[in-house]
């Protein structure tokens, strides 16, 4: 299977500015722009950079550029102009992205990367106006999907400095076609339009026929996209988003389009996922589908140590290992993820209520409710069903100075003696 027939059966391209054969055929230089509006790429970014690693293991060489002064502006967006960011805030951004590409790709992988403000903040509007802006049509930019949607609602205008964001992006492409011969743009579905700039650009400019190619945006279990916008951002920074919610976030996936995500995500063979995914509908309850989905997106993200330790603390939670077989970091990491209730030494000699650590800590309403979950045998303490609605929770119940207790498959809860 040529590379092109893979990235089609992973549902990896989009758009294509000629048959992706054609694109792919030779070696090629690609590259992907990122915009510094934020410190941390989230998943939504993972896809077209998970594609850029899957181009660099089959020859192609890599460019990334940070978007240091197209990040100054912002590509216009569905709802209103994007808050404009100081200097010294994107330049942090910036920093922060480099370190993450990096930790991503991995050492194997060797790419150079440009930050457009290199270019961007030295150029001179008239200049920029003449060579430039006259090979753009107002007519044609009009047209496009959010600029049109924008002028057709009265309290949505476009400024002009989003207007020319095409103008960037497409300079973007000229420069790095003259300066390291970059000939294939990779981006998401929703930049179509934007990286066709580039390419008619140089065209036009040079008389050079270059390419691009999209991914599909991969959406959330609602269909939304994923996005800081969107408010459902899942970031690959660890201090934003933590390993073990990382991982839960897979683990949590509805059954549907799993496949696309083992696809998309992971560099797992497709036979592989095939069969996966006919184990998994043997037996969806043992959600095989998932838990190889967080294991493999987490160990790219965040390696395999961090990834182990937020898979312990996951089947501690919410599987059958107890605490005090945990690890140490796996055991941290349950710990700070889990809610949980302190109590001293003298509480749990007398005996903490289980009913009252329910309510307490959000697992019940209220104290009735409470013990109708406990007598519909709904509650386990430490891995046991507890049936008596006044049990009591005392030193003997504690692992290492901490009881578990569960709701269900998903409800948790700590007791800590503090």
């Amino acid at each position: 299977m040529t590379l092109a027939e893979e990235l089609k059966a992973r549902g990896l391209v989009e758009h294509e500015s000629a048959p992706a054969e054609k694109i792919l055929s030779g070696p090629r230089i690609a590259y992907l722009g990122i915009d510094p509006t934020a410190d941390s790429a989230h998943v939504g970014h993972l896809v077209p950079i998970l594609l850029m690693k899957r181009l660099a293991s089959a020859g192609h060489s890599l460019v990334f550029l940070v978007g240091g002064g197209t990040g100054m502006i912002g590509d216009p967006k569905e709802k209103g102009e994007r808050p404009m960011l100081e200097e010294k805030t994107i330049r942090a951004n910036v920093r922060a992205l480099e370190r993450q590409l990096k930790s991503v790709l991995g050492k194997q992988v060797r790419f150079r990367m440009v930050n457009n403000a290199d270019w961007l903040l030295s150029v001179k509007l008239v200049p920029f106006l003449r060579d430039i802006g006259k090979h753009f049509t107002v007519n044609d930019l009009v047209k496009r999907d959010i600029i049109a949607k924008r002028l057709a609602t009265p309290d949505e205008s476009i400024s002009y400095t989003e207007f020319t964001y095409s103008l960037l992006q497409g300079f973007d492409y000229l420069t790095l076609n003259q300066k390291y011969g970059v000939n294939l743009q990779i981006g998401a579905s929703d930049q179509w339009t934007n990286i066709l700039s580039g390419v008619d650009l140089i065209r036009k400019k040079l008389g050079r026929e270059t390419f691009a190619l999209t991914v599909p945006l991969i959406t959330d279990s609602t269909g939304k996209k994923f996005g800081k916008s969107e408010g459902n951002a899942v970031w690959l920074d660890p201090k934003k988003t933590s390993p073990f919610r990382f991982y839960q976030f897979w683990m949590n996936l509805p059954d549907k389009g799993i496949d696309t995500y083992l696809k998309a995500y992971t560099f797992m063979p497709l036979a592989e996922i095939d069969a996966l995914m006919e184990l998994h509908k043997r037996n969806p309850g043992e959600r095989q589908a998932q838990e190889t989905l967080a294991r493999l997106v987490t160990e790219i993200v965040h390696g395999p140590a961090a990834t182990a330790a937020a898979a312990a603390a996951t089947d501690a939670l919410f599987g059958n290992t107890p605490f005090d077989l945990l690890s140490p970091d796996a055991r941290e990491a349950a710990l700070a993820e889990a809610p949980s209730i302190s109590f001293g030494k003298k509480e749990f000699i007398d005996g903490v209520s289980l009913a009252e650590a329910l309510v307490a800590g959000g697992l019940a309403s209220s104290k009735s409710d409470a013990r109708r979950l406990i007598l519909a045998k709904g509650i386990s303490l430490n891995g046991q069903v507890i049936e008596n609605a006044d049990q009591r929770v005392y030193p003997g119940d504690l692992a290492d100075g901490v009881a578990l207790v569960r709701k269900g498959k998903q409800g948790v809860l700590t007791l800590v003696l503090k």
